[in-house]
């Protein structure tokens, strides 16, 4: 299982992240209490080993400004956390693309008209674009294995990942607020029981 920590704001929590065995670093590029410049999040991801996947989140935002962050930071993946157009992921062909939907009921239709690299499925909480802690039904989750790759987030952390993977048999599984002491702020020991219990 592949485990991604998404809302990295400071190389200690990105050292600490990494040496308890994630995959994959989040840095959000869009207004949230986890938002970072580039510049930050350049310098964190310049001290990481290799072997680390970086992904940036970026809520409707313009497809140069995507560009230009990527190419400042040196990732190679994007999600896309808005309402992105299906022709928008046309022009970030050059990126692996993870097209996020909040599941607020059991319509999952609209997922038919996106070939992204993977889905994650969120919570959807009025007026809260993700990191809101709270889980949804994951046997919606599992009906949307037909329209490709599957990545869980949404209110997961140590004491239920294990079900949900049991559940929703994910390609990885994201966590943010689920593994933090404030927002921004991860704790060591969270970050370690949820990935040790995401890869048993």
């Amino acid at each position: 299982m592949r485990v991604k920590i998404c809302g990295i704001t400071n190389s200690e929590d990105a050292q600490n992240a990494v040496e308890a065995g994630a995959d994959a670093l989040g840095f959000v590029f869009a207004k949230s209490p986890r938002r970072v410049a580039k510049e930050q999040a350049r310098d964190i991801i310049e001290n990481l080993p290799p072997l680390v996947s970086f992904v940036g989140v970026f809520v409707d935002e313009q497809v140069n400004i995507i560009k230009e962050i990527c190419e400042f930071c040196h990732i190679h993946t994007v999600q896309l956390h808005g309402d992105e157009r299906p022709s928008y992921l046309n022009d970030l062909m050059e990126y692996k693309i993870i097209k996020a939907f909040r599941i607020k009921e059991e319509d999952l239709k609209p997922l038919a008209n996106y070939k992204p690299h993977a889905f994650l499925l969120d919570s959807y909480v009025k007026g809260a674009l993700g990191g809101t802690g709270v889980p949804f039904n994951w046997e919606i989750a599992k009906q949307a294995h037909k329209y490709g790759t599957i990545i869980l987030s949404g209110g997961l952390m140590p004491e239920n990942v294990k079900e949900a993977i049991r559940v929703v048999k994910p390609f990885a599984v994201d966590v943010s607020s689920g593994v933090e002491s404030s927002p921004g702020k991860k704790d060591k020991s969270l970050m370690k029981r949820f990935i040790a219990n995401a890869k048993y």
